[in-house]
């Protein structure tokens, strides 16, 4: 079985006469012990009764700790833990969780994320509120390694509301975490798990439920994501990685784009729009690169990327000065140069 499936693998349906709470919690996890506890106190924290909510840990053969231990600890009875025979990857794990829920609603909480009080309260009166929706999310923040805040999200709507022209607007930009979005589980059923690559597959999902259903919102702040150094994601970008996999998440998204029957002047602004967005992306990734770890040739690869990706003024302009601030700092002895940098665009 691959790690990475190249089609999205199929959630089966669940038998007749399985009990149903509302709520599946599904925690995935992987050598992230010391966060666990933050996530698994969130959820406990909200008091929400067993017939209504599954709390469930899947372990993918984490290294770092005894996490069922953990678990048993911290959960007493209440949190259930499953580990993989083996490792099987964020996308199998994924999977796993998700033909494990056996809630009307599915939450992927990180092991390293946490929820606010009050989140799965607010959510559930959305889909009440809102019953075609075939997913819901909130407002979130983002938090450092000690939990401490950084920023907050800018808001999609001003009130709790199906979101218009929302298809578009995910296409364009990848705008939500895991952390706070919640998804029916007969969605997952229909569309199947994450696939395609372990690094912006969450965007392709978002956009493809979008494509098929509508979307609920609050601008409430009611989850929150961490920023880790270590992180896969993290680890992804220093190594050059995530290049690949974003140029790659951005090509299944305009598979969607092409596919909807929607006016082609429509299709090719927001797939110039999207070229932008992953753009100045890269562009923020090599001065991430540049700042962490003074690696001139992958920071030069990525606004290398940046330019073939979008030509836009606002995407040059962030080039220009990115070129002109590592020209300035004597970054090497052979620093970047703006003209060397066009050059080898042209």
């Amino acid at each position: 079985m691959l790690r990475v499936p190249q089609s999205p693998p199929s959630i089966s349906v669940l038998p007749a006469g399985v009990p149903r709470p509302l709520w599946s919690v599904m925690i995935p996890v992987y050598n992230c012990a010391d966060y666990i506890p933050e996530a698994l106190h969130s959820v406990l924290a909200q008091c929400i009764g067993e017939e209504q909510m599954q709390i469930e840990v899947v372990d993918d053969a984490s290294t770092d700790a005894d996490v069922e231990a953990i678990v048993r600890e911290i959960g007493g009875g209440r949190v259930a833990y499953h580990r993989q025979p083996e490792n099987v990857g964020s996308l199998r794990n994924f999977e796993t969780c998700i033909n494990r829920a056996r809630g009307r609603l599915v939450h992927l909480l990180h092991g390293d994320d946490r929820v606010k009080q009050g989140f799965y309260r607010k959510i559930a009166f959305l889909f009440e509120q809102f019953p075609a929706a075939g997913a819901a999310f909130c407002r979130y923040s983002f938090i450092d390694k000690t939990g401490n805040w950084s920023h907050n999200t800018p808001r999609e709507a001003k009130k709790d509301t199906i979101l218009n022209n929302w298809f578009v607007q995910i296409c364009k930009k990848q705008r939500i975490q895991y952390a706070s979005m919640v998804v029916r589980r007969e969605v997952y059923e229909h569309l199947g798990s994450f696939y395609g690559m372990p690094y912006g597959e969450d965007w392709e999902m978002w956009v493809r439920i979008a494509r098929y259903y509508s979307i609920a919102y609050t601008p409430e702040i009611l989850a929150e994501y961490r920023l880790l150094d270590d992180s896969m994601s993290n680890r992804m970008e220093s190594s050059g990685q995530s290049l690949f996999l974003l140029l790659k998440s951005r090509a299944l998204i305009q598979e969607h784009i092409l596919q909807e029957r929607i006016p082609e002047s429509i299709k090719k602004n927001i797939i110039a729009e999207g070229k932008k967005h992953c753009a100045l992306y890269c562009i923020a990734l090599a001065s991430n690169i540049h700042k962490k770890t003074h690696n001139r040739l992958l920071a030069k690869e990525y606004i290398i990327t940046a330019l073939h990706l979008s030509k836009k003024p606002s995407v040059v302009l962030r080039v220009l000065k990115f070129c002109l601030k590592l020209t300035l700092m004597k970054f090497s002895a052979r620093p970047f140069t703006v003209l060397g940098i066009l050059n080898h665009y042209t």
